[in-house]
């Protein structure tokens, strides 16, 4: 039964139903539309289905007055209380009930394949709705029921925030063969090859004598601007008696 205070509304309403009487089943085979009298109809008026809380009831009403003809709440679907019949999708079999609990079962037909349809899914989408429901309420009871994850600070707990002092990582530069860093080219350079051992000395000997050069010259120029006062290392070349080299050079270790 629906609670006292749950309001009630309406899922889907027909204005033309018909109501059959049907013959009792005499077997466990499913119902069949075949087997009552389709063109005489017992009853015809407006459907009407509403739900309050997880019930859902078909009330069958008069088109005019409105007046309730016969109601059958489902607490449930596909159930006992409303099935279809096997040979059409426009017709159902509705377990009705009245205030003092006694039951009966009777037919009922749309005209309308659409009217049947709709039907059809407003009871689906109840019960679904019904389903979800009950299962958000297991679930909500069993949390409850279950310990509790703690995320407070106990008392005296601090935590501690670094904004915007993190560390930067120096990138690792690349290295050689060898494993020593090596300085990355210049950008648009090209790098000279080193040179070799032999023109290295070469230039060394050159710069020498160029230095030599350039320090007799200077020399002369000195000496020649001071002969007065140095006349004894301002003579020629020329003028210095040349002295004899030894005749026996035997002795000596050629170079």
């Amino acid at each position: 039964m629906a609670a006292e205070g749950e309001y009630e509304s309406i899922l889907c309403m027909k204005p033309d139903v018909n109501v059959y009487r049907i013959p009792p089943r005499a077997s466990n085979r499913a119902y069949r539309a075949a087997d009552w009298k389709l063109d005489t109809p017992d009853w015809t008026g407006r459907m009407r289905v509403t739900a309050k809380g997880q019930v859902a009831y078909v009330k069958l009403e008069d088109k005019v007055s409105g007046e309730l003809f016969a109601q059958a709440p489902l607490r449930e679907y596909p159930g006992v209380a409303l099935e279809t019949v096997s040979d059409s999708s426009r017709y159902f079999v509705l377990r009705i009930e009245d205030d003092n609990g006694r039951s009966a079962f009777i037919g009922v037909g749309f005209g309308d394949r659409g009217d049947a349809f709709d039907f059809n899914v407003a009871l689906q989408d109840h019960f679904k709705w019904v389903k979800q429901d009950t299962e958000f309420s297991k679930s909500a009871q069993l949390g409850d029921s279950g310990p509790k994850l703690d995320l407070g600070f106990k008392e005296g707990q601090t935590i501690t925030l670094n904004i915007g002092q993190g560390k930067k990582r120096d990138k690792p530069r690349p290295q050689g063969a060898g494993g020593f860093g090596l300085l990355p080219p210049p950008p648009g350079g090209k790098i000279a090859p080193p040179p070799s051992s032999g023109s290295s000395n070469h230039n060394i000997e050159t710069d020498c004598l160029l230095e030599l050069d350039s320090s007799n010259s200077n020399t002369v120029v000195q000496s020649n601007a001071s002969s007065d006062l140095w006349g004894d290392f301002s003579a020629p070349a020329s003028s210095v008696p040349q002295q004899s080299q030894p005749q026996n050079s035997g002795n000596w270790i050629q170079f």
